[in-house]
């Protein structure tokens, strides 16, 4: 297995060193290429999708397809621009000289993808390296197994393997393609997993991404248009049955709206009706999860669902009140359609509270105090977020994707997705008609002082 993957890369590797894929209308052309071949499959992604989680060919559209679409247009559109080289200012120190940057691919990258959303989670950073010139080994998440199937065999039957190849495997495979000496690795999954993959680059000094996770909380204020963030909420967090890495993991709601917020919430949920038939929701992706998720409820605590079909993978949509952050569901990323409710009354408070966990993914605010959205932007550290609404950030290509911290190193989508994948080479062109000695021995004391004034300190 080593072997093939050692031969693997070094395929890459050498089609990489050809030059090919820096022609921007190279890029261009495997772009339309994979967008042709998505457009295709359509029809067999939404069952490989279905099978693996009873998500319909709606949720697998607007979640999965939709956003990596957009991803591969706006690459095609704005490619030649990204590619091009920049002209920057030069300073007088370098006089007389210009300054550039070249953007150039980095190589060889393998990627890593995650299990719950399989398609857009493998292939948006996908378009990305692509868009920047590079090789690309895509290893896909093993427990959604249609799906990965499916993956390996539109990609492997239409692209040549030097240039975009998909491996499959699980554990083993994943360490042995991670002791090659990659030009990037980009990775997305869980943060114990993401210190593997970090550790593993290390060792080779490989550049990564992280894409991980965390406790994204969703701060409800007494001044909130109420109905309105029960609606969104509700969306966001029971979007694939919570198994997203954005979704809210808890609700931090200030005391004077706590009632009527929990009434609401309890009456959409309802009214939603979700379940495999309406084609509104989705199965957990394991037993093994399912078994998580069951030994998060406290069942004194929980005032709507909990009911569990282990057989079916049914999780219903379930809310817990008077949740604390010493509670067992509140000890790591839920990942799963549990929402716990932490009741606020002073929002200092509330904010050293999740100033003392980890960095967020996400941070959603409901309120129509602009004092309070900006304090709690301008004090508090995550990836990134929105204003009365949840999730809805990602679907905006000019905002970059990523986390903070332990929820992760580096982002991407867009032009960011670019730019992960590129490095940015600096260039002094310097004129050779004039070649002041001041840099040049004897250094004298009026050398000194004309150092300091071109510089300006």
């Amino acid at each position: 297995m080593i072997r093939d993957f050692q031969q693997l890369l070094l395929d890459q590797n050498l089609h990489f060193q050809t030059g090919v894929t820096k022609d921007v209308n190279f890029r261009k052309k495997q772009l339309k290429k994979l967008k042709s071949i998505i457009e295709s499959h359509e029809e067999q992604m939404n069952e490989a999708i279905y099978a693996d989680f009873k998500k319909s060919s709606f949720d697998t559209f607007s979640n999965e397809l939709a956003l990596v679409y957009l991803d591969i247009n706006e690459a095609i559109s704005k490619l030649a621009g990204w590619s091009r080289r920049k002209r920057v200012g030069t300073n007088l120190l370098n006089f007389p000289a210009r300054s550039y940057i070249y953007p150039e691919p980095l190589g060889s990258c393998l990627i890593i993808g995650a299990w719950n959303y399989p398609f857009q989670l493998s292939f948006a950073p996908v378009v990305a390296a692509i868009a920047s010139g590079n090789t690309i080994v895509l290893k896909p998440s093993e427990v959604p197994s249609n799906t990965s199937a499916l993956i390996a065999k539109m990609i492997n039957e239409n692209f040549e393997k030097h240039v975009f190849h998909v491996v499959e495997g699980g554990v083993d495979e994943t360490t042995e393609l991670l002791k090659l000496k990659w030009n990037k690795i980009f990775f997305t999954g869980s943060v114990p997993v993401g210190k593997i993959v970090y550790q593993a680059a290390a060792k080779n000094l490989v550049p990564v991404t992280l894409e991980l996770g965390g406790k994204s909380p969703a701060f409800v204020t007494e001044d909130c248009n109420l109905d309105l963030a029960v609606r969104r909420i509700v969306w966001g967090k029971f979007l694939n049955a919570g198994q997203t890495c954005i979704a809210p993991d808890y609700i931090l709601v200030h005391e004077s709206v706590k009632e009527g917020f929990i009434q609401k919430l309890i009456e959409r949920v309802k009214e939603m009706k979700f379940s495999f038939d309406n084609d509104n929701y989705v199965q957990i992706i394991n037993e093994k999860n399912v078994d998580r998720l069951a030994q998060l409820l406290d069942q004194e605590k929980v005032i709507y669902g909990g009911k569990i079909d282990r057989d079916r993978r049914f999780f219903e949509p379930t809310i817990m009140d008077n949740v604390t952050f010493e509670d067992e569901v509140m000890k790591d990323e839920i990942f799963g359609p549990i929402l716990p409710l932490i009741t606020y009354s002073d929002i200092s408070t509330a904010m050293h509270q999740v100033k003392a966990l980890p960095h967020p993914l996400s941070l959603y605010i409901f309120t129509n105090r602009k004092q309070i959205k900006r304090r709690i932007i301008r004090e508090l550290s995550f990836g990134g977020g929105a204003v009365n609404d949840t999730i809805m950030h990602i679907t905006n290509s000019k905002l970059p994707f990523g986390g903070v911290g332990n929820s992760g190193i580096g982002s991407y989508h867009g032009k960011a997705g670019f730019d992960t994948f590129t490095h940015y080479k600096s260039i002094l062109d310097k004129a050779t008609w004039l070649d002041p000695d001041l840099k040049y021995p004897p250094y004298t004391k009026s050398k000194i002082k004309w150092v300091r004034r071109l510089l300006g300190v």
